[in-house]
């Protein structure tokens, strides 16, 4: 069995690089099969391959350098670290930690943590309309709304507004109890989560109440024109064609708009066509637009949840 030595210079607090009970280090062993022993500063890694070796130190090491720029590294630092170098994208992991896109409300900076989203970020930074398209778990709603508010922070635009399309995955909306608001609002709760985490409860309740920030269905949006706002449709993959356009033709002027949608979860009813599948045919060689498609690499839940879409794939 072939052994390689890796010395690193002692740390203030080795915690900040093992993790709890060295569950940093428990997890590249098992997801490289790997052993990894320890002793003061020295670190060692035991495995059967060369290649496999200088991979579990390369991911120490860039691990290493994001605790020596005063960055608080856990699991899912690890796991993204162990991901980009398994994809062969190790080289450009500290690059994702060097752009901060905002602060959440807890004063956390918010980065891109994959280069898919990076590429994301940028191209709704560089146009007015961008399609982020891609599985659950990497960050297209999320990201966008943390822009939207950038955006908002820095007077770019006066408001904010945040739709889906009402369609129920299984369940029957006319059966949920409540007038029409209290039947939409948990279709719409994804996108209040966002904001909470980015704004703060509080202040989230004050901008809708405002007008700032208005969360409403797909349906709501028919014959207005959205000036100096920031636009987002979420669930895109549930509207119509028509819905589609409509949205579509809403586009104000000083307006960004960005939809986001997972055509592999469409719940219209059977012989409707998905209004994302038939705009990517129209608008994908249109100057302006920028389609994003973000993978399984891009989801930055729990390491399973990337098998899991992974495992579906295969099935389908």
């Amino acid at each position: 069995m072939d052994t390689k030595e890796l010395q690193l210079q002692p740390i203030e607090n080795p915690y900040e690089l093992f993790g709890t009970n060295d569950q940093n280090l428990k997890m590249i062993e098992k997801e490289l099969n790997v052993s990894i022993v320890t002793r003061g500063g020295s670190i060692r890694i035991i495995g059967d391959e060369e290649r496999v070796i200088q991979s579990a130190r390369k991911i120490i090491v860039n691990l290493y350098k994001l605790i020596e720029k005063g960055i608080q590294i856990g699991l899912r630092d690890v796991t993204l670290a162990i991901q980009m170098e398994r994809e062969g994208k190790g080289d450009y992991f500290i690059e994702l930690y060097e752009e901060i896109i905002s602060k959440n409300a807890k004063g956390k900076p918010i980065r891109a943590k994959t280069l898919g989203q990076r590429e994301y970020v940028h191209a709704i930074k560089n146009h007015d309309l961008v399609f982020g398209i891609g599985p659950a778990g990497t960050g297209k709603t999320y990201l966008a709304v943390v822009l939207a508010v950038h955006a908002l922070r820095n007077n770019l635009v006066k408001r904010i507004i945040l739709t889906r399309p009402a369609v129920e995955a299984g369940e029957n909306l006319g059966f949920l109890p409540g007038d029409l608001k209290e039947k939409v609002d948990p279709y719409l709760r994804p996108l209040y989560d966002a904001l909470y985490d980015v704004l703060g409860t509080e202040q989230t309740v004050r901008l809708i109440e405002r007008g700032t920030i208005e969360i409403a269905p797909l349906a709501y949006m028919r014959g207005r024109t959205l000036d100096d706002a920031f636009v987002i449709l979420d669930e895109a993959q549930n509207t119509t064609e028509a819905q589609m356009k409509m949205f579509l033709t809403r586009l104000g002027f000083g307006s960004k708009m960005v939809i986001t949608g997972d055509k592999t979860q469409i719940d219209l009813p059977k012989g409707v066509h998905s209004g994302l599948v038939n705009v990517e045919k129209i608008l994908k060689n249109i100057p302006g637009i920028s389609f994003i498609y973000l993978e399984e690499g891009d989801v930055v839940r729990h390491p399973l949840v990337a098998k899991i879409i992974s495992a579906y794939k295969r099935q389908s």
